[in-house]
């Protein structure tokens, strides 16, 4: 593990908290510069590379929750860091993009199940780390959306790809092209949310939802994660193959024989990871 745990390191426009549940770790995330709408500044996004590196490094971890402070969730890149280099060439700009992009979209590609409560406004590069997601809940009043042709930029943070696989083809069109604002009882029949709750109860549903994963065995949670990232299976029959072998993996696990005994004697069962 890292010398320094990842709960204990030093954030700027980042609340890193952890939490134990049935003794693991849960790592809740909140982009923390309310006053900007939690706008993605320099700062905020050197904290987020940090923060993905430490959890990586943390074998109890189970599960990362983001979410905003106060009433945004993300109102996205800091328009003026987007208009600071008027003079810059492309291949420096889109080194410079590529960067933004990957640190950002680091968390989400950890070996746990990410959830983000969408807590309130969710606007571009700030949709596309909830996107980035495996969860997502949303506030009934949030507004989210992909406004970059309406400021005369191409999508970015991967949504040209995230949008389609959550929302459908016909959706993301939509979404992408009129960069409208959808609420969120809209996004969850979009498909783009699991539920829709009062903004209150957006993060503990989150984290409701990320202890129990935590309660479940870790290593099928874990191939399971893998089946279903990156739009999941090409084909029926690699999902069948993936199945066959990753299946049998976990028939092999004392994980396995302790949710047995678990299932047979009525309790919550006890994983231990092997």
């Amino acid at each position: 593990m890292s010398e320094t745990p990842w709960w204990e390191a030093a954030y700027q426009h980042l609340r890193v908290e952890r939490r134990v549940s049935s003794g693991r770790h849960v790592a809740v995330l909140t982009l923390d510069q309310p006053d900007k709408r939690n706008a993605m500044s320099d700062e905020m996004t050197a904290s987020w590379g940090r923060a993905a590196r430490l959890l990586a490094d943390d074998p109890q971890l189970a599960a990362v929750v983001i979410t905003g402070a106060g009433s945004a969730f993300c109102s996205g890149g800091d328009l003026s860091w987007l208009a600071g280099e008027p003079d810059a060439t492309v291949h420096d700009l889109r080194l410079k993009m590529l960067r933004f992009y990957r640190t950002w979209l680091a968390v989400p590609t950890l070996e746990v199940p990410t959830i983000a409560a969408i807590n309130g406004a969710a606007i571009g590069a700030g949709l596309a780390v909830a996107l980035a997601c495996d969860l997502r809940f949303i506030a009934r009043t949030a507004k989210v959306g992909v406004p970059f042709t309406a400021l005369g930029l191409h999508p970015g943070m991967a949504t040209t790809w995230s949008l389609p696989q959550v929302v459908g083809i016909a959706a993301a069109r939509d979404l992408l092209l009129t960069g409208r604002l959808v609420g969120g009882e809209e996004a969850a029949q979009l498909g783009l949310a699991s539920r829709a709750a009062e903004a209150a109860e957006v993060l503990p549903l989150a984290l409701e939802a990320a202890d129990r994963i935590a309660a479940a065995a870790p290593i099928a949670t874990r191939l399971t994660l893998r089946a279903l990232r990156d739009g999941g299976h090409a084909s029926f029959e690699q999902a069948v193959e993936w199945e066959g072998l990753a299946q049998a993996v976990t028939m092999t696990t004392s994980d396995l024989q302790e949710g047995l005994r678990a299932a047979g004697e009525r309790r919550a069962p006890q994983f231990d990871g092997r």
